[in-house]
């Protein structure tokens, strides 16, 4: 038997042959010529191969069409064949977007075949077949700006990865390596026709780190690495900078910022020097001032090297002039150029700044979702898409996914479309457009032969509001399948037609005349205000529903509408004798008269500014179950009114009243960010003219207390307060035990009375479930009945029949519900991932429900929220209305109606080719008329 040898023994046993030739060197040997001449040979081949690497710049490959097979197809994928459908290409030109009218075969993960494909039968092996009816087919859509996977939902401490505190240049990192591929918004995004993001480290840095392109999709290996788009080596790599406002939160200024970013390039820049130096002598062959020394690098440099050697593209979120300006002269310094500014709200007041970057003109990836909430954003602008594309910028569209949808991609290109942008570059802004700026034109963006089988079907044109996907694919695997295949799409055909969007070129110019600051007050007239050409005129009831004053029966028999003080005298075809010296003619081209919406759910009317606390209110408010309220108050709960801190005028708040909102119920402490805990007591409401100068104005107040409001919720960090807590809390309050000499005492005796709602917001079932349980002890103990409203109720469609026992409303904030924390992330989110809606599960059960606006700046989109409410759950046009008016009124204890009408040229309040032109008020006696 052979003795074992150790482990130890054995290494060293190999290794020392190796130690002996090293020794021999170190003391003169020299190796024979043959050795040394070999040993040259591959060194020069690995320093030239390495030089030729760094210089060359790999944007497209040109033989990607040419391939038989995706390179992510996984095997047992069948072929797909949809025939008779509309399909936009991706591409466009002068006249419009690239459509045709045929069939798309999809098969190995590739677009294989386009155009009539009649020809290829169900007797092929192994194919689908879907007859699509003419429905509208576009490439997946591509977000260029997602926090996806890095900022999973819910938001929770462990799975908050998207910037780093580690110093505000990271260049070395990569958003790869924090991607959770559980996240529940890939399904979300998805379900909104989107099938490619770019992960982006946040904002919060200077440098933030290396994005991340990603198909949707989840993969057979389940892994991060395997949703990439590409992992070629030689495809290009992209660096996320940052500027701003941003980095405040490493005490940074503007100048330190721009420093941090200079001082890091200008490293990168000597390395890149020496790098230069040494492979131009090793392409001179001036190899004995070279000889074995290593090709120079810094691994932490790598990246920004590369970005001066043109092999990363740059993108830069930026919103100020300012900004936009530091950046601009940072990349004719030292050489590179920027594919994007991402945010961006000034871009489009500074067109010709964009011009000035180094190499090629960058494009503008903005979201016109929430732009105003932040100082740097305050100029943004709704037709910012329109003027950038006509002056040749580039224009990407982003959700800026963060703590909105992320599929809502697509509603970004029907607003920019609605407001002025063509047609073909709103499609482009979320297909083609980011597909070249990422540097991925050669295979997604476009359904073209060869290029990725990412393909979304419509219900209807993809502008039109309330456009959904019927069925979506990710390199040619069904992910959304709300038909099952071999089935027909069923159509409706108005649907399937673009309505054309109203004119906006006087708002526009005078946007671009005071530098997007323009004033948005109307011209109250307070006389003879005559409106022609008016399709219908609807007003409202004592009992809040609609009545139809004057409808007409065709195009030929448009009305006309006489309003004097304020007041409608005449709606009919002929008002002759009414129309005498009246002070304004206005043409609604087949326009509606109808009554404005209520905007509940957001501190809109509270602060000019959102995150500038010194523009309203403050941010000093106290919650009652954490410290104890200052003495002065001498009231345990610290209620407080929103009435005493009303800021009129706001632009918010005039954007909201121009969008047909002409009442607005607010509430100081609503949340304005998911990363703040409010109160737990949050007040009480007031309602309020959005169009009004200040509060003294007539008419400006309408109630200066609405309801009780307080929030239950699970604590977000740690050290809140417990919902245990919280509920104890609740019910000492309700039953009594606080004395009515304070504030707090009085007004939860109303509550627990009935006098006054007593308003929740809540989004948990189980928490909602609490409450109805406390609120039949309240009652049981007090013999009253409370008029209990649940706000928030993501999860409320759980126990819709418990809530509509109990005689309890339901406010849904936000509408299309988002699992954003641990209590919203039982969903329903309606087609294509669900049947039914929360909202539907709720009226069916017989739950009053209004819907509310989350945030302050989406108030102007409630109109448009309401309508694809309307399309989504088959809706008369005056039950949608009610979720906005009636019923939010009656759930909030409003006890007079806003009689306000709302003057909409072109069309119907809920149609894609109106806008607001006037507001009539009956009780204020004046029309308030908008330039148009």
């Amino acid at each position: 038997m052979l003795p074992v040898v150790p482990s130890w023994l054995f290494s060293f046993l190999l290794v020392s042959p190796f130690i002996h030739f090293l020794s021999r060197v170190y003391h003169g040997w020299t190796a024979p010529d043959d050795i040394q001449n070999a040993t040259f040979h591959a060194y020069k081949k690995h320093t030239l191969e390495t030089c030729r690497f760094m210089y060359r710049v790999a944007d497209s490959l040109k033989s990607f069409d040419q391939r038989s097979v995706s390179d992510r197809f996984e095997h047992g994928t069948l072929a797909t064949l949809i025939r008779n459908a509309t399909i936009f290409t991706g591409e466009h030109n002068d006249t419009g977007p690239v459509v045709m009218r045929g069939d798309i075969l999809l098969e190995h993960g590739l677009v294989k075949q386009l155009g009539d494909l009649s020809s290829i039968t169900a007797s092929k092996n192994k194919l689908e077949i879907v007859e699509a009816q003419g429905a509208w087919i576009t490439p997946g859509l591509i977000d260029l700006h997602s926090h996806l996977g890095i900022l999973s939902l819910p938001l929770l401490e462990g799975a908050q990865d998207a910037n780093s505190r580690q110093g505000p240049v990271t260049p070395w990192l990569r958003a790869i390596d924090a991607l959770h591929t559980h996240d529940p918004g890939f399904q979300l995004a998805i379900a909104g026709g989107v099938t490619t993001v770019q992960v982006i480290p946040g904002n919060e840095n200077a440098i933030g780190g290396q994005t991340a392109i990603i198909k949707l999709r989840k993969t057979l290996e389940g892994s991060p690495s395997s949703m990439l788009v590409e992992h070629s080596l030689h495809n290009l790599g992209r660096l996320h900078h940052g500027c701003g406002e941003d980095l405040r939160g490493y005490g940074l200024t503007r100048m330190d910022t721009i420093w941090a970013i200079r001082s890091a390039y200008r490293k990168a820049q000597e390395m890149k020097n020496l790098q230069d130096v040494y492979c131009g002598k090793a392409e001179a062959g001036i190899w004995s001032e070279i000889q074995y020394q290593p090709f120079p690098t810094d691994f932490e440099l790598e990246t920004l090297v590369n970005v001066l050697h043109g092999k990363v593209k740059v993108s830069v979120h930026c919103n100020e002039a300012v900004d936009l300006d530091a950046i601009t002269r940072i990349s004719n310094e030292f050489g590179f150029s920027i594919s994007a500014f991402h945010g961006a709200s000034e871009a489009w007041l500074t067109t010709s700044l964009l011009n000035q970057t180094w190499g090629k003109q960058p494009a503008v990836s903005i979201s016109n979702a929430d732009y105003g909430f932040k100082r740097e954003s305050y100029r943004g602008s709704d037709f910012a898409p329109r003027i950038l594309a006509d002056a040749n910028i580039t224009v990407v569209l982003q959700s800026g996914q963060t703590t909105l949808n992320p599929g809502d991609l697509i509603l970004e290109a029907q607003r920019a479309y609605y407001h002025g942008l063509q047609e073909r570059f709103a499609l482009a802004a979320v297909t083609s457009a980011p597909a070249v700026v990422a540097g991925l034109s050669h295979r997604i963006g476009m359904l073209q032969e060869g290029f990725d089988a990412d393909v979304v079907l419509w219900d209807s044109h993809p502008l039109n509001i309330g456009a959904t996907p019927l069925m979506v694919w990710i390199d040619g695997i069904l992910q959304i399948p709300a038909k099952a295949a071999n089935e027909s799409i069923v159509l409706k055909e108005d649907r399937n037609t673009l309505q054309t969007a109203p004119s906006w070129d006087q708002e526009r110019n005078r946007s671009l005349k005071y530098e997007g600051l323009p004033p948005l007050n109307g011209y109250p007239d307070a006389e003879k205000v005559v409106f022609y050409k008016v399709q219908e005129v609807d007003i409202r009831r004592s009992d809040g529903n609609l009545e139809v004053l004057f409808k007409a029966k065709n195009n030929e028999s448009l009305g006309v509408v006489v309003v004097d003080k304020g007041k409608v005298i005449c709606a009919d075809v002929y008002c002759s004798e009414f129309e005498a010296q009246a002070s304004a003619y206005i043409d609604t081209h087949g326009g509606t008269i109808s009554p404005g919406f209520l905007s509940y759910g957001s501190a809109l009317g509270m602060s000019e500014i959102a995150a500038e606390p010194s523009t309203g209110n403050g941010d000093s408010f106290f919650d009652a179950f954490i410290s104890n309220v200052p003495e002065i108050l001498h009231d345990v709960g610290g209620i407080v009114r929103a009435v005493d801190s009303l800021v009129f005028q706001t632009r918010n708040d005039l954007l909201a009243y121009r969008a047909g909102v002409t009442s607005v119920v607010s509430l100081w402490t609503m949340p304005l960010a998911v990363s703040r805990d409010g109160p737990v007591i949050s007040g009480l409401s007031a309602a309020f003219r959005p169009g009004s100068l200040h509060a003294m104005k007539r008419g400006a107040i309408l109630q200066d207390v609405v309801a009780l409001h307080v929030t239950i919720a699970k604590p977000r960090r740690a050290g809140g307060v417990s919902v245990s807590e919280q509920i104890a809390g609740l019910r000492r309050l309700l039953y009594g035990w606080e004395s009515t000499e304070t504030e707090t005492g009085t007004w939860f005796k109303k509550a627990s009375e009935g006098v006054v709602p007593l308003v929740i917001d809540v989004h948990s079932a189980d928490t909602m479930a609490t409450l109805l349980i406390l609120k039949a002890q309240v009652e049981d103990k007090l013999g009253s009945r409370m008029r209990m409203v649940f706000s928030g109720g993501t999860e409320a469609h759980l126990l819709a029949q418990e809530i509509a026992q109990a005689r309890v409303g339901v406010i849904l904030n936000p509408v299309r519900p988002l699992p954003l924390t641990w209590d919203e992330r039982r969903i329903l989110p309606g087609p294509p991932l669900s049947n039914e809606t929360g909202l539907a599960v709720l009226l069916k059960h017989g739950v009053l429900v209004g819907i509310g606006a989350r945030e302050p700046q989406t108030s102007r989109n409630m109109r448009f929220e309401l309508a694809s409410i309307m399309v989504r759950e088959s809706m008369e046009w005056a039950d949608a209305y009610s979720l906005a008016s009636k019923n939010l009124e009656n759930l909030l204890g409003l006890r007079a109606n806003n009689e306000d009408l709302v003057v909409y040229s072109g069309g119907h309040a809920f149609e894609l080719s109106s806008k607001v032109v006037a507001v009539v008020s009956p009780q204020l006696g004046f029309v308030d008329i908008f330039d148009s």
